[in-house]
């Protein structure tokens, strides 16, 4: 009665713009505690949110209803009719290049006998029936400004794809576009309604009914980086006979592993890789990475790290299933400021009881007034350089040991994390000469370094989308990583002590058992964290991000569960591809204003990887969610070579795949380190199966002992490591400069409002590409020259 209570005073809600009802605390002390009660938005304070916010305000309403409503059109500009024609002849230009190639290769590409494509005629038929669509929905665009999501879905999904992911992303969902279109018939009024109630997500709290049952109390800690929140949470959870730490990082949750164990509380660890579970114990704690939360398990507390990543679009999955489905008494959340309203909102939504702690910085902050003016002997002990490339990171290790005679320690997030615990704890030691460090973003993460200051080599980065400027929280969240009081390894060092003092007490005679006290932030230390660039143009955005504030978290993400693939996959022809089939539910998916699917790139690409392979629906799940490096062509091969092991159920002895390259760790061999890196990332997830096909990959010792001996392989690259880099200026223009080109595009297709709105969420795109540099023009003048030149007709024969 409590769940249908809760999901019908939700309903209205969930189909309003959002509500903000709920006051914001306020921040005038360095510690304020503040109780939320729980309680569903009404309608009358959703009614005025979302106004103000021009037709994309209506849009956001429209994507939860039920049913769609009309939208106010505006007439395009002319600069933006040219652009759309400019587009179109682009898209239709591709789209001949794909069908070219579908013939050659008899529809491999695109999986055209699945799609009921059995003659050259039929796909001729059914290209000219797509392009006249295409038209179409130009034509809208053009003529008539309809370009929403609901009103011109075809408009809007290849224009975003284009935008956002360049030439190859909108190739991918052109692709997935035709073939939709080749299945319009396939899909009567019955199931297309069948395949609508599947597909709504709307209440994922509902797909946790055990912790629905529990009165969960959340303790929400936010403030700046180095302010003690999740010190705090960590004391609650040594408080507690049971709990559970997640973070997001594997390097983090070995942290907490070791230090629990060291002050005598006994505690598991669990990643997608590894699991050590104490022996002999029943109650113990458990250290994991988020997404192998035990969603299981009841326990006393339990805490979760960097609660604000719920809303990242790759991984926020994680964190709001680890958040709705924790069976904890206590929900310990740590973060920054910008996650208030989003969990508070959520707890309304759950009936969760909500408290709110904020905290200040324990140390003092500074931006400096100049950058190290690109000299590196300008560099002091204790600095970290952040780079985001590896290239990057290469070649400013090699040109800071040169400049300075000094040592450099290296931490990037291809490295597997016991190397990074190497590299970060020479860094950190006062006693050998590794002085400086260079870094990726990783350390923004909450990796403990004792860093004096931040040193940004650019402010701007690829995401893995294309280049962009750092947003607000990036900064603050990488620069506030200076001037740390105290370590990880200063703190279980504290631990051994005491243990040690008090094992001899009690072998001089003295009773009782050994207690480790909770040691307490030093408030005295107050070492000043600063904050500059390298070089002096990208200083002023580091100074102004730091003056600004960070804008609020408006969803959550979430994926789509396993249960629900295989149901939906259920009402599919057994030979449909499940990269469609994933593709057509996350068309078809509806959301609450409070959540948004992240992306689905990897688990499509994934998807295709394996469909060769005869497996069970559920064996196919299961690889969706395998951590792997896509990008790396030896990763694919050996992702493929496990399903194909999987399928035949053998084969599946670490000796037996030839797609590992084992030959590497030969003495005669010298591999190169990205070499050795692709094997590490074979290795980890060979053990990731491991624990899920226990009788296929049974070579789980022997793997573990091939990792370590890779690690180590790795660690004798890094120190013999000269990295043939000669220009990094160079580099950092062609960044700008690409950087630019996306700012642009955004601008070409685009209007100010729609922009915002899109890099907002209002709308995930399923696929992303590598950038392509000049393709969109280069293509585009061979199809429709530039005004100053006689134009082509944009719509080829």
């Amino acid at each position: 009665m409590k769940l249908l209570f809760r999901r019908a005073a939700t309903v209205g809600a969930c189909r309003l713009p959002r509500a903000v009802g709920i006051s914001r605390v306020s921040r005038c002390f360095r510690s304020t505690t503040t109780t939320i009660t729980a309680r569903a938005p009404t309608v009358s304070s959703a009614r005025n949110v979302g106004r103000g916010r021009g037709e994309f305000g209506s849009l956001r309403e429209e994507l939860d209803n039920d049913k769609e409503t009309p939208r106010r059109n505006r007439q395009p500009k002319p600069s933006s009719k040219r652009n759309y024609e400019l587009l179109q002849a682009f898209i239709l230009s591709r789209l001949t290049s794909i069908l070219e190639t579908a013939q050659q290769t008899g529809g491999n590409g695109i999986q055209l006998a699945s799609f009921g494509v059995t003659s050259v005629q039929q796909l001729k038929a059914e290209a000219n029936l797509f392009r006249a669509a295409i038209n179409k929905s130009f034509a809208l665009a053009i003529e008539r400004g309809v370009t929403g999501r609901h009103e011109n879905p075809l408009f809007w999904n290849l224009r975003y794809a284009f935008i956002k992911y360049d030439a190859p992303g909108m190739t991918t969902e052109l692709k997935h576009s035709f073939q939709t279109f080749l299945l319009r018939s396939a899909f009567p009024k019955a199931l297309v309604e069948k395949h609508t109630e599947i597909a709504d997500m709307r209440f994922p709290y509902e797909w946790f009914p055990a912790s629905r049952m529990l009165q969960r109390t959340i303790h929400l800690h936010v403030g700046p980086t180095n302010s003690g929140k999740t010190y705090n949470a960590l004391k609650a959870l040594e408080a507690a006979k049971t709990g559970v730490y997640a973070g997001p990082l594997r390097l983090l949750a070995h942290e907490i592993y070791s230090r629990f164990n060291a002050k005598g509380k006994p505690c598991a660890l669990v990643t997608g890789e590894e699991q050590r579970i104490p022996e002999n114990v029943d109650d113990y704690f458990v250290s994991c990475t988020v997404e192998m939360s035990p969603l299981n398990r009841v326990v006393d507390v339990a805490v979760i790290d960097e609660i604000q990543m719920i809303a990242d679009d790759y991984r926020g999955w994680a964190w709001t299933q680890a958040f709705l489905g924790l069976q904890a008494k206590e929900l310990h959340l740590c973060g920054e400021e910008r996650a208030v309203d989003l969990i508070q909102e959520l707890c309304a939504r759950t009936g969760d009881k909500c408290i709110v702690h904020h905290y200040e910085r324990l140390n003092p902050l500074k931006t400096m007034g100049r950058s190290l003016r690109g000299d590196f002997r300008n560099l002091e002990n204790g600095d970290a350089v952040v780079s985001f490339s590896r290239v990057n990171i290469h070649a400013l290790k090699q040109s800071i040991e040169q400049k300075t005679g000094h040592r450099c320690a290296i931490v990037y997030g291809s490295l597997p994390p016991e190397t990074r615990a190497q590299q970060a704890a020479l860094f950190n030691d006062p006693n050998n000469n590794y002085n400086y460090l260079v870094a990726s973003d990783a350390i923004g993460m909450g990796l403990n370094l004792e860093i004096k200051r931040v040193v940004f080599e650019a402010a701007s980065k690829f995401d893995g989308m294309g280049h962009r400027s750092l947003t607000v929280s990036e900064i603050k969240q990488i620069g506030g990583r200076a001037g740390r009081y105290k370590t990880a390894r200063g703190e279980i060092a504290d631990a051994e002590k005491a243990k040690s003092k008090a094992a001899a007490s009690q072998s001089n005679g003295d009773a009782g058992p050994v207690v480790v006290a909770a040691q307490s932030p030093p408030a005295h230390i107050k070492s000043i964290g600063y904050v500059t660039s390298l070089l002096e143009e990208e200083l002023p955005a580091i100074q102004e991000a730091f003056k600004s504030t960070a804008k609020p978290l408006k969803r959550a993400g979430i994926m789509p569960p396993s249960f629900l693939i295989e149901k939906f996959a259920a009402t599919f022809s057994p030979k449909t591809p499940l990269s469609f089939i994933l593709t057509r539910l996350r068309e078809l998916s509806r959301v609450s204003e409070l959540f948004e699917i992240c992306q689905l790139k990897d688990t499509v690409a994934i998807a295709d990887f394996i469909h060769e392979f005869d497996l069970t629906m559920q064996d196919r799940c299961i690889f969706l969610s395998a951590p792997c490096e896509l990008r790396t062509p030896s990763q694919v091969r050996t992702l493929k070579a496990f399903a194909r092991c999987v399928a035949e159920l053998k084969g599946g002895h670490l000796l037996d795949i030839p797609e590992i390259d084992l030959d590497a760790l030969l003495p005669t061999r010298t591999p190169n380190l990205t070499q050795l890196e692709g094997l590490h990332k074979d290795i980890t997830l060979y053990l990731w199966l491991s624990y899920r096909f226990r009788g296929i990959f049974t070579s789980q010792h022997l793997a573990f002992h091939v990792k370590s001996l890779v690690e180590a392989k790795i660690n004798e690259a890094l120190e013999g490591l000269h990295w043939r880099f000669n220009s990094l200026a160079q580099r950092r223009k062609m960044v700008k400069r690409y950087t630019k080109m996306q700012q642009k595009r955004e601008s070409m297709f685009m209007s100010e409002e729609e922009i915002d709105d899109v890099l907002e969420g209002i709308e995930v795109p399923l696929f992303e590409g590598e950038a392509e540099a000049g393709a969109f023009e280069a293509e585009v003048d061979s199809v429709v020259p530039r005004d100053d030149g006689p134009r082509k007709k944009a719509v080829p024969a």
